[in-house]
């Protein structure tokens, strides 16, 4: 009797849109020594941020429609012991946060309850934005949502590399914010702004449906270079594209087509000095559209004579929740661009990993290209051949 030899193995590799795909585009070769090489950076503040505001809003939400708490929700009696809840989870995870962004009590070294905060520690960055994004967007925002944390995943078919194919398909995964339904005759001011979106508009214009599922995503930073046209920068075209596949990969799951998605910049409703200053360039090379006309004359007036020693000039609350929800419509053209340009990182990504598989030098093999703040910010600066500001001239393989 003849027996079979055992087959190849076989993987399909996976790409989450966050995970990957953004940090590959931050640097490649950040991206090489921190999610292949499983090297984390030593000081994850923007992880910790971006985790953190996440997490509370998510639990806010659990709380609100476990308890249905009427806004606007105190700070010291329902979100501080939220922020706390959240906290823990990050410090077991080895994140912490810096000083004056969040006041730790869960700390096997502090000997402290909620009830020995101060005025000042409310204030504290972190906290400020926890309070402001429940207390602005939760009443409207928490009604609507039908799922929170809803992982979604998909397969494409590999694309093109010069050298060897390591599988035929890749998976593409990631994890929906918010996932909402909405029926457009709703007194709400989230349903508001999207009345106000003529894009949107046409797209539900031909659809005979009484509620449209909508995608919701955080991010914990500002809103991002863009003009009036809608020509942004690399992050204003990426928060675009993952909507869109978002859209795609749930469409796949149980035959749902959101329509359009929804995107808070939770940084401006509480804005930082490095946040003002880049809002003051923004709005002097006009690149936003957002802050760049009449309607918002005294705020931009208030920015434009505001020096990072002075005071943080006190902006209007019109200007700040404007800033900080974009809507994205969605169709069927826009979500096919997006795949395109999925697969084309994918494509780079595999043809690093060929060339490093066939013995090529990490930094040879991975291409280290970033903003000037993130290699300042960077472990790997001080031997990354693409660091113009290195202090060190020494090499690793």
């Amino acid at each position: 009797m003849k027996l079979s030899s055992r087959s190849k193995s076989y993987m399909i590799p996976e790409y989450s849109l966050t995970g990957d795909l953004l940090s590959y585009l931050t640097c490649g070769l950040q991206y090489r020594y921190q999610n292949k090489g499983t090297l984390p950076p030593s000081m994850p503040i923007q992880l910790w941020f971006g985790e953190f505001i996440h997490g509370v809003m998510e639990e806010a939400y659990l709380k609100w429609e476990s308890e249905h708490t009427q806004f606007p929700w105190d700070w010291k009696k329902d979100i501080r012991p939220i922020e706390d809840i959240i906290d823990l989870r990050l410090q077991v995870r080895g994140l912490y946060p810096k000083p004056d962004h969040f006041f730790t009590i869960n700390h096997p070294d502090i000997n402290m309850t909620i009830d020995d905060l101060n005025e000042y520690d409310h204030k504290k960055l972190a906290s400020a934005r926890a309070e402001k994004a429940i207390n602005v967007w939760g009443a409207d925002l928490f009604p609507l949502m039908e799922s929170a944390e809803v992982l979604i995943k998909g397969l494409r078919e590999m694309p093109y590399t010069k050298n060897d194919k390591r599988s035929k398909y890749y998976g593409i995964s990631g994890v929906i914010d918010v996932l909402s339904l909405i029926n457009m005759n709703e007194e709400n001011k989230i349903v508001n702004y999207l009345k106000e979106n003529e894009e949107f508009n046409n797209i539900i214009k031909g659809l005979d449906e009484d509620e449209y599922e909508i995608i919701i995503d955080y991010k914990g930073m500002k809103r991002p270079p863009n003009d009036v046209s809608g020509t942004g920068n690399e992050s204003w075209d990426y928060h675009e594209r993952q909507i869109l596949t978002y859209s795609w990969l749930r469409s796949k799951q149980e035959d749902k087509k959101p329509v359009a998605g929804i995107i808070f910049y939770l940084n401006e409703l509480v804005p930082s000095i490095e946040d003002l200053k880049l809002i003051k360039e923004d709005i002097h090379y006009h690149l936003t559209d957002v802050g760049d006309n009449e309607k918002y004359e005294k705020d931009i007036e208030l920015i434009e004579n505001w020096d990072e020693d002075d005071e943080m000039p006190k902006l209007s609350e019109e200007f700040k929740v404007d800033r900080s929800i974009r809507i994205i419509p969605i169709d069927d053209n826009k979500i096919t661009e997006a795949l395109e340009k999925f697969d084309n990182v994918v494509e780079k990504i595999e043809t690093s990993i060929i060339k490093e598989i066939n013995g090529c030098k990490i930094q040879d093999a991975w291409k280290a290209k970033a903003e000037e703040r993130t290699c300042e910010a960077c472990d790997f600066k001080t031997f990354c051949k693409g660091n113009k500001n290195k202090t060190k001239d020494f090499i690793i393989p």
